[in-house]
């Protein structure tokens, strides 16, 4: 019931689509990192939740842990929100990956652009999570000129960081943001 909801209002009242091989990509991997890009406005959020919704399935993100405290912490958890102890004496890219292995499914959608804002080059963290945690990188474009959610083809990170985000960023030329000038271009 939930799942048709979502898609009635994603695909029919907004007149988005998922295209691109979302299953083998999206629905038939159980843990994943997701870089979603570009990442332009606080819009992007719920596009990712009905997104999400429509497919059925867990997509998963982190937040400080403060952010999972009464009275949000519940709605957080429930759209998917894990929460992450920023103050402890843990690597980030360890902790996240920690979590991986603490999980039979977990699909971690995260923004390489580290903002809002436009930049010229991504944060690496995405990277060493999916190689640290050993899963597939399955990029995500959020399209908002041709209102679609793209699933790009999985890469299984090789270690060499300048090869594989050559490949990563080739695939978003063209994809839109909601605010077109903050959109990621190489």
């Amino acid at each position: 019931m939930k799942k048709r909801l979502y898609s009635f209002i994603f695909f029919k009242l907004m007149g988005w689509k998922i295209v691109g091989d979302y299953q083998s990509c999206m629905i038939d991997i159980k843990k994943s990192v997701m870089p979603v890009v570009p990442h332009t406005s606080w819009h992007d959020f719920y596009i990712g939740l009905l997104t999400r919704g429509s497919l059925g399935i867990n997509i998963n993100f982190v937040a400080k842990k403060e952010l999972f405290s009464f009275p949000f912490g519940y709605y957080f958890k429930w759209v998917g929100g894990e929460p992450l102890n920023r103050f402890k004496n843990e690597n980030k890219v360890d902790a996240i990956a920690k979590i991986f292995s603490q999980k039979e499914e977990f699909r971690l959608s995260i923004s390489p652009e580290g903002t809002r804002k436009k930049v010229s080059e991504w944060r690496t963290g995405f990277y060493y999570i999916a190689l640290k945690a050993n899963v597939p990188i399955v990029p995500i474009g959020f399209d908002w000129k041709n209102k679609q959610v793209i699933a790009f083809p999985k890469i299984v990170p090789s270690g060499d960081q300048q090869k594989d985000f050559a490949i990563l960023e080739s695939y978003f030329n063209g994809v839109i943001g909601k605010v077109p000038e903050y959109s990621f271009t190489k």
